[in-house]
């Protein structure tokens, strides 16, 4: 696959995940969900492939969103919460 197109498609999955949710549980899911994408973004540009990229990012974005409250780190509402 071409660089484009990876660097084009984890661009996108970064912006469909971008949802931040309300409980520990939620903010872990969404953490591990737009760090995947960013990791995968990231490793479509650097020698790392995506994959390991998506999964370095998944785990850093989980415990990210599992350790911060709701005030601390605010992207608004969910899209399922309107």
């Amino acid at each position: 696959m071409k660089t484009s197109l990876k660097v084009l498609s984890a661009a996108t999955l970064v912006a469909f995940l971008g949802a931040c949710g309300n409980g520990t549980g939620e903010r872990a899911v969404t953490g591990a969900g737009i760090g995947a994408g960013t990791g995968a973004l990231v490793g479509a540009i650097t020698p790392m492939s995506m994959g390991t990229g998506a999964l370095i990012g998944a785990g850093v974005g989980a415990a990210v969103g599992a350790l911060t409250k709701k005030d601390t780190i605010n992207l608004g509402d969910p899209i399922w919460e309107d």
